[in-house]
Parts: C-alpha cells; structure tokens; sequence
C-alpha cells in the first residue's frame, strides 16, 4: 500500500475548556494567535489549575492520525525538541501507526494552546517552537519515495523555501499534492506566493469559507470553489454546517454536512481532510470522498480536541464501509 505523506508544524496541543470569554485575557477569540515562550508560558500559567487534555497535534499531524486510523499507510516530516514534549509527540505519533521523519530542532518543542469557550468556539495560542525550525535542507527524496499523496498545512508557507521545495520532491516522485489552506490571515500574508504555489503544483486544495474568500476574492463559496477550481484541479470548500463544495473540471456538486452535537470543532477541517483523501485513493467518486469527509468532521465535533477513542472509530469506520458499499446516509 502507498503511503500518504503529510508535513506540518509538530505540535502538542494542549486543549482546556474555559467558563468564561474573560479567561482569554488579550487573545482574540476564535483566532490563531503566534506567541513567544514567555507568552506561552503566562497562558499556561492562566489555566493551570483547569484541566487539560494533551495529544500530538497540528493540522497535517491531525489529517495523518486520521488516515492511519482508517487504515491507510502514512507517514509524517516535522521538527521537534530535544524535550519531553518532543519525545511526548514521537511517541504518540508512532503509537498510531505513523511513521515519522522528525528532525532534532535547537528550540523547544511547539506546543499549541486550545481554549475553548463555553459556546465550543475555539482560540488558539500558538508558539511554534523548534516546528518553525523546518527547512528545506531537512528534505530528502526518499521521505517522498512509494507516496502517493502528499499533504501539507498551509501554517508552513511562512517558510516560502520549504514548501516550494517540497513540492518539487512531491512532483518528481510522482505525488499527488494536497493543500489545506489553514488559515485566512495565513493565506492574506502569503497569497501571491500561495496563488503560485497552487497553480504549478497543486493537485487538491482544501478551504474553509473565509480562506477561499480571501484566495479568490469572491463571496459567494459556489464562486470560490469554481475560482480555486482553476488553480488546482479539484477545489473543496467546507461551509461548516451547510456542508462542503466540491469543484472539479466536470462541474461543481454540493454534500450536506452530518449531523452533530458540537462539542469542540477542533480538529474538523483537518479530519474532513482525511476522510476526503482516504476515499479518494480508493478510487470513490467525488460525492462519496466529500461524504466520508463530511462523517469523519461531524464526528470529531463531538469530543474533545482532534483525537476520538476506540468506540467511536469502531461506529466510524462501519458508517465509512457502509457508504463505500453504496448505503446512502440517512442525513444525505
């Protein structure tokens, strides 16, 4: 089986419920927000009598555990501290069945604060640590050898080397290339370059609604998906409980979204991702890749950060094989 191969920003998330907006002191709610080691340090501080709940994140980290749980070969590129919160990530990683290429940075490994309102909406305080260490000098071909999907964050386009870079060693051994745009204000800071970037090497973007917006200045996401369309060959666009916009050259189709008792949506776009490309390198049609999509970004809503336990993977994956079988989902 050909691996999917996913580089990101090495992560620990560090996911705590709040009782009240007023606990994000200066962090703008529902928005990522880079911080240095002192801030990171005063956030935790902030919320160290709540508790917290720790696990290998980041979002093609996240995209990644989710297709080794479907059952498909994976592995993961990413730069981690020479600190128990690096050896925490290997360790997790690797305890999911992801094979890892993790080099050694001189920082700290980068940890993610996920504060999460009373209302399940979600802030992040983000200190990227040794993650922001990854360069291009750290690729090798044979990290991209036997992949046949390549994913990556759109949070690493700060390092404009490193992904063009990777993009050109996915290319020549033959990768398809999967984007997940990540970030509106990410894509803002970066769109000409992003703009490019997708254009010669894209195969698949994922956006969110505000992310496609700002890539091709329409609206309208019907609109967006179609502009996003002729930049990459196939355009997803997630409109979070209208469900997801699929772009491709035979036209554009729409899929409902499953329904769900939100929890917390960590975790959702990049599970999306996952159920998305899982059903792609099987050869499904378009609706049942965006359908499966849709089940495994539903699901994940209901716990608590981006990581589900063996009960609810075991009703994931029969929900999964239904719809591969051809039943229809109830809320399609």
């Amino acid at each position: 089986m050909k691996r999917v191969l996913g580089m990101g920003n090495a992560l620990v998330d560090i996911l705590v419920r709040i009782n009240d907006d007023r606990e994000l002191g200066k962090l703008k709610k529902g928005t990522m927000t880079l911080v240095d080691h002192m801030q990171m340090h005063d956030v935790m501080l902030a919320i160290q009598a709540q508790d917290v709940q720790r696990s290998a994140g980041g979002s093609a980290a996240n995209t990644i555990n989710g297709l080794a749980t479907l059952g498909q070969s994976v592995a993961f590129i990413g730069k981690v501290g020479d600190d128990e919160a690096g050896a925490f990530f290997r360790t997790d990683m690797e305890g999911r069945h992801v094979r890892t290429h993790l080099l050694r940075g001189k920082a700290q490994t980068g940890r993610c604060m996920v504060l999460i309102s009373p209302d399940h909406e979600r802030t992040f305080a983000t200190h990227l640590g040794s993650a922001v260490e990854l360069e291009a000098a750290d690729l090798a071909e044979e990290m991209f050898k036997d992949c046949a999907v390549f994913h990556v964050e759109g949070y690493l386009v700060q390092n404009h080397a490193l992904l063009e870079s990777a993009f050109r060693l996915a290319r020549d051994c033959g990768c398809m290339v999967s984007l997940d745009l990540a970030s509106h204000n990410t894509v803002n800071d970066n769109l000409e370059f992003l703009r490019r970037m997708t254009r010669e090497y894209v195969d698949v973007v994922f956006a969110n609604e505000d992310e496609a917006r700002v890539f091709t200045g329409e609206s309208d996401p019907r609109k967006a998906a179609e502009a996003l369309n002729r930049s990459a060959e196939l355009a997803v666009v997630k409109v979070g409980p209208n469900g997801s916009l699929v772009s491709d050259r035979s036209g554009l189709i729409h899929v409902d979204a499953a329904p769900a008792r939100v929890v917390d949506t960590t975790g959702a776009g990049d599970l999306y991702a996952a159920g998305f490309l899982y059903a792609r390198l099987k050869d499904h049609d378009l609706r049942t890749c965006a359908c499966i999509g849709s089940l495994l970004g539903s699901r994940v809503v209901e716990v608590v950060g981006a990581k589900m336990g063996t009960e609810k993977w075991a009703e994931i994956q029969k929900e999964v094989a239904d719809i591969e079988n051809g039943r229809t989902p109830s809320w399609m």
